[in-house]
């Protein structure tokens, strides 16, 4: 009998940490990382109040709370929390709380913030996910015979490489016809996908940075016409803990900066004139303002890395479906690359997506031009493109060609004029399939690195 009363004692102290989990939707997430905040974000599946506890590593009597947030129904019951007060370049674990009661995890909760190297050392290696597709089954909604999405253990796959940051390159989630319609479908779709067993790992360890395409903006091919896309930003924003959009733009645009690498995420959908649009001359997919601010922020970066990351292809010369040379917007890519070519820009690399397989363009007019690279990786979980292989891309750099589901880990690693970026790609289980690497521009002038005494000579005293 008293062993009997034992168990029922240790179960009843379990019933409040399983009720907290019971609330919990989908997360924690780690969004956008700085170097002394970070941004965090759960999902509850009705009012509750969230929190996070957070202390540096081996320091659990330094313990401190976030501010307290309170989920709503019109927000889908997200909750962001900014922690700031942070030291640079330190781990702390971190502990999510939902009304006032811990939940645990069967893996670490952990994050790191960036640290401080401009003026002080060289910095640091790093990697980063990256990659584009994420189609969630839903038999209610999805079409009738085989399923498109599957093999979702690739989101563990890039959990287990324990990369320091991610980027979602659009297409994240794939909005059904019922949906894209109102907020309350949008908010329901997001939800769906984002609460498989197979992300909560990834999204819980590991920060997250995002982009949109189509598919989770609204319509197949949807541009700057869609009605409802103002609502489409704002729900993306509600399911992603991103740095704060670029200021005087509406779209789904963000910068951020990793050590020494800079990335600019474009929205390619806000402003998009219609793809069968054909009596406007100059056509345009980024739109003037969007446009005008990203030629200005490369020329004033000074990161040694530049990468631009926008949904569909820009280097791809084949007019096939919604690649940068397609439906009349040639004359904007020419004009991005001559731009480029103008101001003498080292190191810019394109990021994209979309296009249901992976590919590694080049752009090299000889050495009086700077080399640009345009790095396509698609898809996760999406249904894979098997007949690219076709497809006339007289860019397309040989053998970098994959057609099934895959994943991308960068490596931006070494010193000076060594430094170099090694990219691996993996199928959904991890294995590796191809690794490519690129070498930087050697006249590139990087950020200092550290602060040099200046000695006054005799002459100037």
């Amino acid at each position: 009998m008293k062993k009997i009363l034992i168990i029922i004692g240790f179960l009843l102290t379990l019933n409040p940490l399983t009720a907290q989990k019971s609330l919990l939707q989908s997360g924690p997430m780690i969004g956008r990382v700085n170097k002394t905040d970070i941004k965090l974000w759960a999902q509850t599946k009705k009012p509750a109040t969230v929190q996070f506890a957070y202390w540096e590593v081996g320091k659990t009597d330094t313990k401190l709370f976030s501010d307290k947030v309170k989920t709503k129904k019109s927000e889908g019951y997200t909750a962001h929390i900014l922690i700031d007060g942070l030291k640079p370049g330190t781990t702390y674990n971190y502990q999510l709380y939902i009304n006032n009661k811990k939940v645990r995890f069967n893996y670490p909760t952990q994050f790191k913030t960036q640290e401080v190297w401009l003026w002080h050392h060289a910095p640091s290696d790093f990697t980063f996910a990256f990659g584009s597709g994420a189609y969630i089954n839903d038999p209610v909604f999805d079409r009738a015979g085989r399923p498109y999405g599957g093999q979702y253990e690739i989101y563990q796959s890039i959990a287990y490489k324990k990369p320091d940051f991610m980027i979602w390159d659009g297409d994240n989630t794939y909005l059904r016809q019922n949906e894209w319609d109102s907020k309350s479908g949008m908010i329901y779709r997001y939800t769906h996908d984002w609460s498989i067993p197979e992300k909560q790992q990834l999204f819980a360890t590991v920060p997250h940075y995002a982009i949109l395409d189509d598919h989770d903006f609204g319509p197949n091919d949807s541009d700057g016409s869609f009605w409802n896309k103002d609502t489409a930003i704002d729900v993306f924003n509600l399911f992603w803990a991103n740095p704060k959009h670029v200021s005087g733009l509406k779209s789904a645009t963000y910068q951020f900066s990793f050590n020494d690498a800079e990335f600019f995420l474009l929205d390619n959908r806000y402003y998009r004139d219609p793809n069968n649009l054909t009596s406007k001359e100059q056509k345009t997919i980024l739109g003037k303002k969007q446009l005008d601010w990203l030629k200005k922020a490369l020329v004033f970066s000074k990161a040694r890395f530049k990468f631009i990351v926008m949904g569909g292809q820009f280097l791809n010369t084949a007019r096939n479906y919604e690649t940068y040379s397609n439906h009349g917007f040639d004359k904007e890519r020419l004009d991005i690359i001559d731009f480029i070519y103008k101001e003498k820009l080292k190191n810019v690399i394109f990021l994209t997506g979309d296009r249901h397989m992976t590919e590694i363009s080049l752009l090299d007019n000889g050495k009086n031009f700077p080399k640009i690279w345009d790095i396509t990786v698609s898809p996760f979980t999406s249904g894979p493109n098997t007949h690219a292989e076709n497809e006339p891309n007289r860019l397309r750099v040989p053998n970098t060609l994959i057609d099934v589901r895959n994943f991308a880990i960068f490596n931006i690693v070494g010193k000076g004029k060594d430094r170099h970026i090694k990219i691996y790609f993996y199928d959904q289980k991890g294995k590796l399939i191809k690794d490519f690497t690129i070498n930087q521009d050697v006249d590139y002038q990087p950020y200092p690195q550290h602060r040099k005494s200046h000695k006054k000579s005799k002459k100037n005293k």
